[in-house]
């Protein structure tokens, strides 16, 4: 009998991303099974599914921080590899503290952004969410920080997708947020 979690031609296992709500319906975050995204293109990818559910009305009702964590959910979620959970609004009651991630960095940091407190990038796109990703690197070590930043309308239509790497987080508003979170 063959295991199913078995990779028997050592291919690669998809990323696989399942969106969960709290008691209070709103988006607690999402579970990742399989591997973690491995590349700024696979985090990027990560990012237009969680902007997409942050267009939708009444799921992220605030600009809420979310962080990758290694612990995988309670209960049968058979290549569960952990969790991006959020770590509460961006402002105000509950907000992460600036330097709350610095013992244990997280591989990622989000930013989701609902359409009531996004600036569209172009004029004819209506009700759009936004985010942002950060891969915190270690600049002193050569490695660079990555970002992708991600709108997207309410019907799912993306209408920005930007990755980079080597970022200055101190050159974007969501970036230098994340990265203060980070930092002591």
């Amino acid at each position: 009998m063959s295991d199913p979690n078995s990779n028997p031609l050592n291919q690669p296992l998809n990323v696989e991303i399942a969106p969960y709500q709290g008691g209070d319906d709103l988006l607690s975050g999402f579970v990742v099974s399989g591997r973690w995204p491995s590349s700024t293109r696979e985090w990027a990818q990560f990012l237009t599914l969680a902007v997409r559910l942050a267009a939708v009305p009444g799921l992220v009702p605030t600009t809420t921080v979310f962080r990758a964590v290694e612990d995988t959910p309670d209960g049968p979620m058979p290549g569960a590899v952990g969790l991006v959970t959020s770590a509460g609004p961006v402002l105000g009651n509950g907000a992460p503290a600036p330097g709350e991630f610095r013992r244990q960095t997280p591989p990622a940091l989000l930013l989701l952004h609902p359409p009531s407190e996004s600036r569209p990038s172009i004029p004819e796109a209506s009700e759009a969410a936004s985010g942002c990703v950060l891969l915190p690197g270690i600049p002193h070590l050569g490695l660079d920080h990555r970002a992708s930043w991600v709108e997207a309308e309410r019907d799912g239509t993306i209408t920005r997708l930007v990755s980079k790497v080597g970022v200055d987080p101190a050159q974007d508003p969501d970036t230098a947020v994340l990265a203060m979170l980070l930092a002591a």
